[in-house]
């Protein structure tokens, strides 16, 4: 017997079966690849990090025509007509549903179309305003020109997964689902967590501005803006994830340059389970961890800075004059896009607010921002 040769062939065995071991052994490194690849898009020039870049917060950082409000598509033209929301702490958005009163909650995107973080992550690739790839199969077909997911993908979940465009594709949103469970995207550290294990004090003004916040005699922020029972809950999402009219306006710099000029957001109206007219207009609470570095605001980006959040909210308890300026137009706020669905009562529950207290609440949602982005902050 040759001892050499088998020798030989058995470091070749070793070698190509080290060679074939998958390069993403586990789910969530898989994922965070997929979420990063550009090649994933039509003409490969856009990731899902692209409007949810993880250095700002999972927010689209770029300027367009239309500022921040809106994002550019893979195709470098087309522009969307809702703000990208973060994509930090959405692993806890609930499934769409009806809470026992019949209101509706959860669900991902703006109107809650979504189910979960696996079927948020399908609908970006074939949206031709964002991704623009045509179907699965060319999706698909896309995993499939990478060695490294193809062998990743068949030890993770099946041998031959690609081979079929619904089984490749599932495999492709679930990896990018197990991503975005992890606490990269939700680190409860930032200055309020920390303040709640007692490892910092808040200032006077961030002091103020959380008993503001949590009040229900001088705000009503928590009513939408709080899912747990008590206040100091570690876990807080600082949202309830329902459904609200809060009178937001046409964003109409956006619609002067997107192409979509005249039409109407519908919100709540378009999920396909909705069909009541009462829900029109109205949009998922969204969580204010990292608020502060995740602007522009509204389901449209109409307001680039926070502090006009809260005076937009304020003008519906204020009498002053002064307080019905938008003060980045200089002008009146305009109308509603829609009024028959308008939260009143969640919007004139509560006082008028001096600059004092306005300058409070911002200090305070400012500490909401998680630890790596503090750096963000003005």
């Amino acid at each position: 017997m040759n001892h050499t040769l088998v020798l030989t062939s058995l470091v070749a065995i070793l070698v190509s079966g080290a060679v074939c071991a998958a390069p993403y052994d586990q789910l969530e490194a898989l994922g965070e690849a997929l979420f990063h690849d550009e090649n994933l898009s039509l003409n490969r020039t856009q990731s899902c990090a692209t409007c949810h870049d993880p250095e700002f917060a999972f927010v689209d950082p770029r300027e367009t025509d239309a500022r921040r409000a809106v994002s550019l598509g893979d195709d470098g033209v087309s522009l969307g007509d809702r703000n990208t929301p973060t994509a930090s702490y959405a692993a806890f958005v609930p499934e769409f549903g009806r809470k026992w009163d019949g209101v509706a909650m959860g669900g991902l995107f703006w109107d809650g179309r979504a189910n979960s973080l696996e079927e948020q992550a399908g609908g970006p690739p074939l949206n031709p305003v964002e991704m623009g790839m045509s179907d699965k199969v060319s999706v698909v077909a896309r995993l499939k020109e990478n060695p490294d997911y193809v062998i990743s993908m068949e030890a993770l979940f099946a041998p031959g997964v690609l081979q079929n465009a619904e089984t490749g594709y599932d495999a492709m949103t679930t990896a990018i689902a197990a991503f975005e469970r992890t606490d990269v995207f939700a680190s409860f550290d930032s200055k309020y967590d920390r303040y709640l294990r007692g490892k910092v004090e808040f200032s006077k003004e961030e002091e103020l501005g959380r008993v503001l916040f949590f009040s229900e005699q001088f705000t009503n922020c928590a009513e939408c803006h709080q899912l747990r029972r008590s206040q100091t809950h570690p876990k807080e999402t600082f949202t309830n994830y329902e459904y609200h009219n809060i009178g937001v306006p046409v964003n109409v710099a956006a619609r002067e340059v997107n192409g979509v000029k005249g039409s109407t957001d519908k919100g709540l109206l378009q999920h396909p389970d909705v069909t009541d007219l009462d829900q029109m207009g109205k949009f998922r609470t969204p969580t204010l961890r990292n608020v502060a570095v995740t602007g522009p605001y509204m389901h449209n980006g109409v307001f680039d800075d926070l502090r006009t959040v809260v005076l937009f909210y304020n003008k519906y308890n204020s009498k002053d004059p002064k307080r019905q300026i938008n003060p980045e137009t200089g002008e009146k706020w305009r109308v509603p896009e829609f009024m028959h669905s308008l939260s009143v009562e969640e919007l004139t529950d509560g006082p008028a607010l001096d600059d004092k207290r306005i300058d409070a609440l911002v200090a305070f949602l400012k500490t909401l921002t998680d630890a790596r982005y503090e750096h963000l902050l003005d």
